[in-house]
């Protein structure tokens, strides 16, 4: 059983529609006051096999239905297409969360630039309907292959003059080095999409302020130590060897201490855990570099130790 079964909770389809082709839109109830959540927010649908997968929540929060939207990839890890096989109005999920490490607050006094790609749309539509409503500078620049596998593009109607679509098949590719050199000062960018999308990104806008969220892990390179490294678990008063061959979440597991888990490939956030002492190899895809510098949380399903010994507060 996955260990967010002892979080979940059941909800109700009450709502789907095709909003793209292989996008759907689905809307979800429950028979409890559902938790109040910050745009960039997901939620963990639990499978059948005890698997997990994140979906970003595009309603508005506050709403007493929560709004996911999903893209079948048939060649992905499963959940997907039995999301859009079995998710038809009345059926019943599995979720837990919300969790957030994408969260928009949106400050008066900043612009704030969306670029999104594909489904990566999910939580930047709850971001442009959270700027509008707080009355701040905001525009979205939305990428795609073409119109008709593109999500919410009602955006593009319902905040005239600030959403820009770039249809691939149309001609209408997204130049970020010029969209970047002529970005007013004092502007935040908030990016999901693609790891192609992220990366040139990140690329053109060096120095600048933004946030990333990736529906793939980071492509990297051999950890710090080649060599086994110990964990000191405070409150479980456990040490434990973590070999090069195993992540520390499994070890941990092993030892019989529980821990909140879904994607172990560093992407979703769930298994955060404080770090009280040690160097940390972060190997996540969700801290920025500066909350890395910072070594007080780690991802235990890939992050590793880069000194001998790790204490953690487990």
């Amino acid at each position: 059983m996955n260990a967010l079964d002892s979080t979940a909770f059941e909800m109700t389809v009450t709502r789907r529609t095709e909003d793209a082709d292989g996008v759907a839109l689905i809307e979800l109830s429950a028979d409890r006051t559902l938790p109040r959540w910050q745009p960039g927010a997901h939620i963990d649908v639990l499978l059948p096999n005890g698997d997990a997968r994140q979906y970003s929540l595009c309603g508005t929060p506050g709403s007493p239905t929560w709004r996911i939207g999903v893209l079948r990839e048939d060649d992905g890890r499963g959940g997907s297409t039995w999301i859009h096989d079995h998710a038809l109005e009345g059926a019943t999920l599995r979720v837990a969360g919300p969790r957030n490490h994408f969260e928009f607050t949106p400050e008066r006094g900043t612009r704030y630039l969306f670029i999104a790609g594909g489904i990566g749309i999910t939580p930047i539509s709850a971001m442009v309907e959270a700027a509008a409503a707080a009355g701040v500078d905001y525009r979205l620049e939305y990428a795609g292959r073409s119109r008709s596998t593109m999500a919410l593009l009602s955006l593009e109607r319902e905040h005239p003059g600030r959403v820009s679509v770039h249809a691939a098949d149309e001609g209408q590719r997204l130049d970020l080095v010029e969209l970047f050199a002529t970005l007013p000062p004092f502007t935040t960018t908030y990016c999901c999409g693609p790891a192609r999308l992220i990366e040139a990104v990140e690329a053109a806008a060096r120095g600048r302020q933004l946030k990333v969220e990736r529906f793939e892990p980071k492509q990297l390179g051999a950890p710090v130590l080649a060599e086994p490294f110990e964990v000191e678990l405070m409150y479980s008063g456990l040490e434990l060897e973590v070999p090069p061959e195993r992540s520390i979440l499994d070890v941990v597991e092993e030892a019989g201490v529980l821990v909140l888990s879904s994607c172990r490939e560093g992407t979703c956030g769930t298994c955060e855990v404080r770090v009280m002492a040690g160097e940390v190899d972060h190997r996540d895809s969700i801290l920025t570099p500066d909350e890395q510098d910072a070594n007080d949380v780690m991802y235990i399903c890939v992050s590793r130790s880069a000194s001998p010994k790790l204490t953690l507060e487990l």
